[in-house]
Order: structure tokens, then sequence, then C-alpha cells
């Protein structure tokens, strides 16, 4: 029996057109998904939404909860068996991470999006929707959180960046690796995520800066912050969690103001940790009150905190939050 699964469009490369003349790849005046969608109805009952069309540059935190309503209303008032949200991906890591730490729901959600455009040569549009339909259909999808599909692979929404600004396997997930593959026979997990954590929000008010950390930085830039009374912080620190040593003035103006200051590494790879005792050392930020993220890139730790900010001020709970 075909399983009722929920398709929400929301525009991005994967529902855009390349200029023959130009070369610019724009929205047109129809999403050539929603056309396309309508012919897999082989693959499962679908449900189609398109509340906006939008390049993922000019998505916000607004539609990300817009995203979370249809969401739930859809599964309260229908049978929906399984979700697939169609995205663009400069900005898809995020509105899957959000998803996953907001929805409470057992069933498969999955976000997915192209790298090339409807009318480009290679066009992945259509089969990363196709397979995305497959993997939300799928029993053992079930429980593992939001994920996300593109190129034949399955990523956690914790884990997945975009690591390629044009390749059609830009999306990774460094030092974990896909948890699932999708091929011609079926849809495979080899793993299963562990660490399940969900907060429930309704808007989202506070201001989260992401800055990141270079050589010879100064305090300029985080006393500005304070002066534009910003409620967070997310520092891509250098290495396992360091600054320059110019910084720390204004990073400890920040967190002697009740700012929470989250500490991420700029690297590609590995956490953050509070190791280096020198001036501007992880260590040093540590016992100033910075708060280290077990893992996560800046972007995702902004989301993070933008929602730990919705539930709390307390510095304590906060920590606790990204440990």
């Amino acid at each position: 029996m075909k399983k009722n699964i929920l398709v929400v469009h929301t525009g991005g490369t994967i529902s855009m057109f390349e200029d023959s003349e130009t070369g610019a790849v724009k929205p047109g005046n129809e999403n050539p998904l929603s056309t396309q969608t309508k012919g897999l109805n082989n693959l499962a009952n679908l449900i189609i939404k398109e509340p906006f069309n939008l390049p993922s540059p000019h998505i916000t935190m607004q539609e990300m909860l817009q995203l979370k309503k249809i969401i739930e209303d859809e599964v309260n008032q229908n049978k929906i068996e399984g979700v697939v949200i169609t995205h663009g991906t400069d900005t898809l890591e995020e509105t899957a991470y959000f998803l996953d730490l907001t929805i409470d729901l057992k069933i498969p959600i999955v976000v997915t999006g192209a790298m090339r455009s409807s009318n480009e040569i290679g066009s992945d549009g259509l089969y990363n929707l196709i397979t995305s339909i497959r993997v939300a259909a799928c029993d053992d999808a079930k429980g593992k959180g939001v994920l996300v599909v593109l190129n034949d692979e399955i990523h956690t929404a914790e884990n997945v960046t975009k690591t390629h600004a044009s390749n059609v396997s830009t999306f990774q997930s460094p030092q974990y690796g896909p948890i699932g593959i999708i091929t011609k026979q079926g849809v495979f997990f080899h793993n299963t995520p562990t660490h399940k954590e969900k907060y429930d929000i309704d808007q989202i008010s506070k201001r989260v800066a992401l800055l990141k950390a270079h050589a010879g930085m100064d305090s300029l830039l985080f006393h500005s912050i304070l002066d534009l009374q910003y409620d967070g912080i997310v520092i891509e620190a250098l290495g396992q969690g360091n600054m320059p040593p110019d910084t720390v003035e204004g990073i400890k103006s920040l967190i002697e103001a009740n700012i929470p200051t989250i500490i991420v590494s700029r690297c590609f790879n590995g956490i953050a940790q509070d190791i280096y005792g020198y001036n501007g050392g992880g260590k040093q930020l540590k016992e100033l009150g910075a708060i280290f993220s077990n893992g996560l890139n800046g972007q995702k730790a902004r989301i993070k905190l933008l929602i730990a900010l919705s539930q709390t001020n307390d510095m304590k709970v906060i920590e606790e939050m990204f440990h």
C-alpha cells in the first residue's frame, strides 16, 4: 500500500531555470517541481504544499517556523506518514537542523535540494526528489530525526554540511559520513543516531551574531556586538578553540554582560576544546565563561543558541544544552 507523503516545496536551485542568454540561474514564473511532482504518484500518495518560493539565502527563522507549523498541522489533520522538503542548498543544513531540534515526530522527515537548475545538463533536482520520497516512505527511516538526502546519500541534519560551492556531491558529514545510501534495489541504513534532543518553541525573537576568527583580530567587533545589544554570539575560533590575544578584552566584556558566548572551531573536522592555557587560549576563554560547543559548526551553533534563548537565559542550562 502506498504511503501518504507530504511534499513541501520552498524554492532554491531545485526549482529554478538557467537563462540561456545570460547564464543566470533564477526563479521562473512557475516552479517546475510543482508539475514534475504530480507525475510521481507511483511512489506514494503525495500531498503537495508550496508555502513560498524563495532562494535559500532569503530563508529566515520565520520561514523555518512556518515549515514546522505546516508539518505539524498536516500530521495532525491528515494521515501523513513521511515528509519531504525541497530547499535551496545554501541554508539547507540550517533549516534541517532547526526542524530536527524542534519537531517531535517519529515519521521520516527528509530535506533535499539540487546543485543544478531544472534545465541544466545533468540536473539533479528531480532525481534527488525521487530518492527523498523513497526514503520518506521507508519504514527504516522512522525515528532517525530529520534527514538530508542528496546524491544517493542519507545524512543526519546535525552532522551534514555543504562542503563545495558547486559540486553535486557537496553535502558531506565530516568525521561521521552518511548513515545510509539509496540504490535501485532499495534504501539501506548502516547507522542509527543515538543522540536526540527536542525543544518546544513557537517563536524566535532573539538575535545571535556569528563571527569567524582570523590572525590579528582585535576586540572592536566584539564591542560592537555589545553596543548593538545582541542576545548571544557564536565565535568560530582558531584550531581547538583559541583566539588572538587582542580579542580577549572584547570577549570578556560580552561574558560579563551575561551574553552567551559559544565557541566552535573554524576547522572542517574536530571539535573545540579548552586545551591551551596561553593568553587567548581555549582554557582561558573557558575560565572567563565562554561555552564550548561539542562539534557543531558555526551556523548550526547559531541556530541552537537562538532556540536555547527562546527557552531560557540561565547560562548553566544553555551550557548543558551545548554539551
